[in-house]
């Protein structure tokens, strides 16, 4: 253990628990459930974290009710079929020293009942976002009905042996719904004053403290701020959980923030790397002082953007909170915890907020991934590359330096092989070096260094400025060959004899594309994104051209609904449905591609194309042909993007 981190690992009283030390893993989606029910993947995942040193991991949304199911990967808790699996998880996570509370939910109307053909309920009947359907207004019946659900999951949590309930009152579900004026717009005892919308909420928080006695550890989630014109803000939240603690005997109070609202709130809740968390880091500090003004101890947790122990450590020397909820930390790195106090912060795999494997899985109701870590959610089937040596060690040589062959080079040493990599440029990285020059994306290079560290400790023999030939490759007679070469940019769609750029080109000589800037975006992706923000910061005036109905389509909406909204700020046009077909550095002809009429555009004066890649593989065929042992991964198999690209690279790797 050290010394640089006392307030980290001071043990916490929480009602009548003692967590370990002031780190725990906040509820998160994992979707990982099988036909609603929690499953040995939940188990071996939770496990991994528990052993990894936290304090407290808090189980994600247990739905109370079968019109708050979803998705099946979803988890029900009032079933008591549920009970069993949810054992075998508790008495695994406890073993490991760690406690572990379940968090109980209604969604409300972010339910929209296709899975379980169910009618979504809220306290109005307001819709989430544009394209979705009114809710039904909820009447007595159903809000006894959800009362119930609640009283019935917390008990069935209790008999599973959770030490502790989460009653999620956050992130714009059902019962923030009945708080927020956004959602809330009845004109019974239930809505209007800050009284009456709370009348509900604070219903259901007596019924689950009467279920499960005064003894039970029970605390609340809230979100502080939605973040978005009408809802809640800090001030009214503040007069909320006051109102709460002096009403029912509340264990902790886990300060979150926004709405699953279809607009900026929403990229909050997840904020990616392009977010200040300063603003964040306000809630907790605001709450706390004000349940101590008004005489409650009550522990406060802090969420969001927490990536490393260092930032946990002063925003609790600094009284702003009592405990550090770290989720998408720990899917980057379940160890996080126990390495950091055994001095090996160097081998942490660094959560770099970029949303694309646990964001954007979650959005596809598929089981998130981590872009950084390959084995989040693959803990029950891949043990550490380091304990899962190879049975005979091979001579490896890896192709190519960027995402994927680092990946390869370093898992595959882990393994015991002998590796080397060669990369024809002067550093590594591949197509992620180019993202130094956009600051809003720059956390990749942090991708870039840890795997570049793990080289280092395996004694991976790197080579730089080395460019493979199919002779050199025959004659290095390696027993496994990783062809990680990438990709290359395919010819340009649009006639304009050489005059537009590429993303990269784009990037790193911005001052060639002049004042007032056009993109033709084919690929939905965030390097297209991230390069518009990028060039809209710089000052320059940007038209955003695509031929889909949709902006960014192959991103998330956690991360491209605050993108939309600093976008907006900067007046960067969107023009959908429009493809381009001829630039001559003056003008642009654009096709409306709902109606085929073309225009010529004046006024621009450069033009981005940003389009799909081509495998950079030519070396493949040669090679096979040879009876080279070859295998090719990333962008070198198929252009993708690091996620794919990471994880082919460690698959591969535990293969050979």
């Amino acid at each position: 253990m050290t010394a640089e981190f006392p307030h980290v690992q001071q043990p916490l009283r929480v009602g009548g628990l003692t967590f370990r030390n002031r780190i725990l893993v906040p509820a998160h989606t994992t979707n990982f459930g099988h036909d609603h029910m929690p499953s040995e993947r939940h188990l071996h995942y939770h496990l991994a974290r528990a052993r990894g040193g936290v304090g407290a991991i808090i189980f994600e949304s247990i739905r109370v009710h079968r019109n708050s199911l979803g998705r099946p990967p979803a988890v029900c808790g009032f079933d008591p079929a549920c009970i069993e699996p949810f054992r075998r998880i508790v008495t695994a996570v406890q073993a490991e020293g760690a406690k572990i509370l379940g968090q109980i939910i209604h969604l409300g109307r972010h339910i929209d009942g296709d899975f379980e053909r169910t009618v979504s309920w809220g306290a109005s009947a307001i819709p989430w976002t544009t394209t979705a359907a009114p809710p039904r207004p909820m009447d007595l019946e159903d809000m006894a009905a959800a009362t119930e659900g609640h009283v019935v999951t917390a008990r069935n949590l209790v008999a599973a042996g959770f030490d502790g309930i989460e009653l999620q009152i956050a992130h714009g579900h059902l019962l923030q719904q009945f708080l927020s004026p956004l959602s809330n717009q009845r004109t019974d005892e239930f809505g209007g004053s800050l009284e009456n919308r709370m009348r509900f909420p604070l219903a259901v928080l007596r019924a689950v403290r009467e279920a499960v006695g005064r003894d039970y550890c029970l605390g609340i989630r809230v979100s502080g701020d939605e973040y978005v014109e009408g809802g809640l803000h800090l001030d009214e939240m503040l007069q909320v959980v006051t109102a709460m603690a002096q009403a029912v005997k509340v264990d902790f109070v886990n300060v979150s923030h926004a709405a699953y609202h279809g607009s900026y709130s929403l990229a909050t809740q997840i904020a990616d790397m392009a977010f200040d968390v300063a603003p964040f880091r306000e809630l907790p500090r605001a709450i706390r002082a004000t349940l101590r003004g008004a005489g409650f101890d009550t522990p406060v947790f802090a969420v969001c953007r927490f990536d490393s122990l260092a930032q946990a450590e002063a925003t609790l020397a600094a009284g702003d909170a009592d405990a550090i909820g770290m989720a998408r930390a720990h899917i980057a790195e379940p160890a996080l915890v126990r390495k950091t106090l055994e001095g090996r912060a160097e081998e942490i795999r660094p959560c770099i907020a970029c949303n694309q494997g646990c964001a954007g899985m979650l959005e596809k109701n598929v089981p998130i991934r981590c872009l950084v870590n390959p084995m989040a959610g693959m803990e029950g089937v891949w043990a550490e590359p380091a304990h899962d040596r190879a049975a005979q060690p091979k001579r490896v040589l890896v192709v190519g330096g960027g995402p994927a062959g680092l990946e390869a080079a370093g898992v595959a040493a882990a393994r015991g092989h002998r590796v080397t990599l060669w990369e024809a440029g002067a550093r590594l990285g591949g197509q992620l070096a180019w993202l130094e020059g956009v600051p809003k994306r720059r956390e990749f290079l942090r991708l870039v260094e840890a795997q570049t560290a793990v080289l280092a400790r395996h004694g991976v023999q790197v080579e730089t400025g080395r460019t493979a030939t199919v002779e050199a490759i025959a004659a290095f007679g390696a027993d496994q060959v990783v062809l990680a070469t990438g990709s290359v940019n395919a010819p340009s769609p649009v006639s304009d004899a050489g005059l537009s750029l590429t993303l990269e080109e784009a990037t790193e000589a911005p001052e060639r594309l002049g004042t007032t800037i056009a993109v033709h975006d084919l690929t939905g992706e965030f390097s297209t994104l991230g390069l518009v923000e990028y060039l809209a910061d710089l000052g320059r005036s940007v038209t955003v051209f695509t031929p889909a109905a949709a902006f960014a389509w192959r991103t998330t909406i956690y991360s491209t609904l605050g993108n939309l909204k600093r976008l907006r700020e900067r007046k960067v046009r969107l023009a959908l449905l429009r493809k381009v077909h001829r630039w001559d550095g003056a003008r642009l002809s654009v096709e409306d591609v709902s109606t085929g009429e073309v225009e010529d555009l004046p006024g621009f004066t450069g033009l981005v194309v940003a389009r799909h890649r081509i495998a950079n593989d030519g070396l493949l065929a040669e090679l096979k042909a040879l009876g080279v042992p070859v295998k090719p991964i990333g962008d070198c198999l198929a252009p993708r993007t690091a996620l794919e690209a990471v994880y082919q690279g460690h698959e591969l790797a535990r293969a050979i």
